[in-house]
């Protein structure tokens, strides 16, 4: 039997039992039938000495594969120590060094000038985005501005008449209170 099967086992019990009816006046206690309960845990008892055994034979298995690379990567480890110590003492060695030494740092000198020119790209055009934007807001700010002064120049400026008006709805708020009417229930004769 598979690890799943067991899962599934142990969910089934655990489905038995969220479900099973409660008993009175004992809200942590309920009523299983006893046989299935007991089947499902006789089923996962049979299962779990072969998923254990399985699993102790994956660790002693990987256990003997983490050593075999230990042992093998010393030998090489070793093999390349020797081997390097041989290489060291010729000439032949220093000049392949220096001259793969020479590579290397016209490789990265190399890389180091495009990645400095991708950066200056990248940066040119993230400002270049970014003025972009601010210019786009100035443009709507000042139109903005704009449209408000025009408003404000439109509207007249109050006179003599419109502060005439404002006293007469005054005085009808004062005479609706009295009466306890409001304003619209009187009619202004002009």
């Amino acid at each position: 039997m598979e690890r799943g099967d067991v899962i599934e086992l142990l969910d089934s019990l655990y489905s038995m039992i969220s479900e099973a009816w409660g008993v009175p006046l004992g809200n942590d206690k309920c009523i299983i039938e006893r046989e299935k309960a007991l089947d499902i845990i006789n089923e996962v008892k049979a299962a779990l000495p072969s998923s254990l055994a399985e699993a102790k034979r994956l660790v002693a298995a990987r256990d003997e594969f983490i050593g075999n690379a230990k042992k093998e990567a010393e030998a090489l480890r070793k093999s390349s120590e020797e081997r390097a110590r041989a290489l060291v003492e010729e000439q032949e060695v220093i000049r392949i060094a220096r001259a793969r030494s020479s590579e290397m740092i016209s490789s990265a000198e190399a890389k180091s000038a495009e990645l400095r020119r991708i950066a200056g790209d990248y940066v040119d055009d993230v400002m270049r985005q970014a003025e972009e934007s601010l210019r786009n807001s100035l443009e709507t700010i000042q139109s903005a501005h704009t449209a408000f002064r025009s408003a404000n120049s439109s509207r007249p400026s109050p006179t003599v008449s419109s502060t005439a008006t404002r006293r007469e709805r005054s005085e009808r708020t004062e005479r609706s209170a009295e009466f306890g009417a409001d304003e619209s229930s009187f009619i202004t004769l002009k």
